[in-house]
């Protein structure tokens, strides 16, 4: 069977991936596009193995990476309708990402050409008590028009959409619909307003943290940075791990403070369940420091445990913490 029939796409020549996709309505979704990342985890290594060496870590489990499927994820666990476009081919990762993203009811949408090899990326994570290593896979499958086309036709209709920073004229016509484009850039080193002007004039949101922010801006606090972003939007939000978020809307700086007495366990991850926190307050349509505050939430959910996805709530869990800690 040819894939591509499986996603209502005929002719299109994907490649069948075996797992259906859980459909949603045309309007009123999230929507994102972007590779996915699986992560194989090493915990409890004393140390990285030297060149030639080999060592046995205490625990290993695979999981979700972060980006944006890792986003959707994590708000198809809201309650929230999402679709996901993406790359996802015939091999074991792909596989267990399919299964994940089948088990949450996300609306897939495979870019994949079928084309030989992995079309996920893959990161092993070794865990030692004082740090992080990474050894990395990428895929090297080249954008299309063909995928280009997928993307415009499956992000119409969408209520909110994460801005793609790789392709943002794919999100312009979405602009001009209504759809609320959210830009998560992550660092870059070039980064700064020359190089990032297309895509801050595109946003309707950004949600750096203070580190990107300040290199974006070329400014050296925080404060200073959320300033300089006020001129591109009339709602600004720049991440400040421990102590929450600075705000400004219509210019009027505030904080709105970190979820208190959070037992802490690993940070990765953290951005992208604070981003699927303030997505569901877009969606819901509530104000937005109540947006910041779901962020706030879920980003430190996210941080007692080890993984991207491994912790986080229901709608109903949201809704009620929201109650406690003050969410209008």
């Amino acid at each position: 069977m040819d894939g591509s029939k499986a996603n209502g796409m005929k002719g299109a020549g994907f490649k069948d991936t075996g797992f259906k996709y859980a459909g949603i309505k045309d309007t009123g979704f999230v929507a994102g596009c972007q590779r996915t990342n699986v992560d194989l985890i090493y915990q409890g290594l004393p140390r990285v193995p030297e060149e030639g060496s080999e060592l046995y870590a205490e625990d290993f489990s695979v999981q979700m990476g972060g980006g944006y499927p890792g986003i959707l994820c994590n708000l198809a666990r809201l309650g929230v309708p999402v679709r996901l476009m993406t790359e996802l081919g015939s091999d074991m990762f792909s596989g267990f990402a399919a299964k994940y993203f089948k088990d949450l009811g996300i609306d897939v949408i495979n870019l994949s050409s079928g084309s030989s090899g992995i079309p996920v990326n893959i990161s092993s994570v070794m865990i030692t008590p004082s740090d992080r290593t990474f050894l990395s896979y990428g895929s090297k499958e080249r954008w299309s028009d063909v995928m280009s086309d997928l993307v415009r036709r499956h992000t119409a209709g969408a209520k909110i959409c994460l801005l793609d920073p790789e392709h943002p004229d794919l999100y312009r016509p979405l602009k001009g619909n209504g759809t609320t484009l959210v830009l998560d850039t992550g660092w870059d080193d070039s980064m700064s307003l020359e190089t990032f002007e297309e895509l801050l004039d595109l946003a309707d949101y950004y949600t750096p943290n203070q580190k990107e922010a300040m290199k974006l801006t070329g400014t050296d606090t925080p404060e200073k940075a959320v300033e300089v972003l006020s001129r591109y939007f009339p709602r600004v939000i720049v991440k400040v791990d421990a102590d929450g978020c600075l705000i400004a809307e219509e210019g009027k700086l505030s904080r709105i403070p970190a979820i208190p007495d959070t037992p802490f366990k690993d940070a990765t991850g953290a951005g992208d369940a604070f981003l699927a926190g303030f997505l569901f307050g877009l969606y819901h349509d509530l104000p937005f420091r109540t947006c910041v505050l779901c962020g706030n939430i879920m980003g430190a959910r996210c941080v007692t445990a080890v993984g991207c996805l491994t912790a986080g709530y229901t709608q109903e869990e949201m809704w009620n913490l929201l109650k406690r800690y003050g969410g209008q």
